[in-house]
């Protein structure tokens, strides 16, 4: 089986070698970029399976590189674990909007790094098994092992994370979840994610359902659901 690409995108040459070293020790095949632009070059060229993308790069900035790509189908469906020296909650939500399916604030620990770059390849995986278990929720099918949905037949094209939370909402219908459970329920406990960040995930998830957005109802105080068939 081939080992799996990821494009490092860094201009700081210490944490690029940190990063290639570690997941080349994983069996990763890896490349890198040391600015914007040809990091737009080599996705194209090199059509990398995972892309680890600094927010501060020179010429072209990492939310501009993820914006671009995540707007081309060539390269929307591409995983994007954003980088950057920057916690402010802006930065985050801003990765989040512009459709990156994990965020990770320097410094970072290698092994958490390495957990997640695994996890967002494992999730983004599409399954080759043909008893694909069915979510039927209004008037979508999910399709959990095949990463699809689809609303009136039309195939809606989806984040990991936009995913994950119509996953979890639409398995059960009429149950509240907080903001808390939903952060524990697509990324796992303990994990640093804003009540915005939360918020503006699922604004995006409604922006994409359209006409079929108020399938995913606000519970004011206390968080959202999936309305009840």
């Amino acid at each position: 089986m081939a080992s799996q690409r990821v494009l490092i995108v860094e201009d700081e040459e210490d944490i690029a070698q940190l990063l290639a070293y570690n997941l080349r020790r994983d069996a990763f095949d890896v490349i890198t970029a040391d600015n914007g632009r040809e990091a737009l070059d080599r996705v194209m060229t090199d059509q990398p399976d995972l892309i680890l993308l600094d927010l501060m790069l020179p010429e072209v900035s990492g939310i501009d590189v993820c914006r671009k790509l995540k707007t081309d189908q060539r390269t929307r469906d591409i995983p994007i674990i954003m980088l950057t020296a920057r916690s402010e909650e802006a930065d985050m939500v801003t990765g989040l909007e512009m459709g990156a399916d994990d965020y990770i604030t320097k410094p970072f620990s290698p092994r958490v790094l390495m957990a997640r770059v695994r996890a967002v390849l494992r999730r983004r995986q599409v399954s080759e098994i043909a008893t694909d278990e069915m979510i039927h929720a209004g008037p979508l099918v999910i399709y959990p092992q095949r990463f699809q949905v689809t609303a009136e037949g039309e195939d809606l094209k989806l984040t990991l994370m936009e995913f994950n939370l119509l996953v979890t909402l639409a398995k059960n219908p009429g149950r509240v979840y907080s903001r808390d459970q939903i952060v524990s329920s697509i990324r796992g406990d303990n994990y640093a994610v804003t009540d915005r960040a939360v918020d503006v995930l699922v604004v995006g998830l409604r922006k994409k359902l359209g006409a079929h957005s108020s399938w995913v109802e606000t519970v004011r105080g206390v968080g959202y659901r999936f309305r009840e068939i």
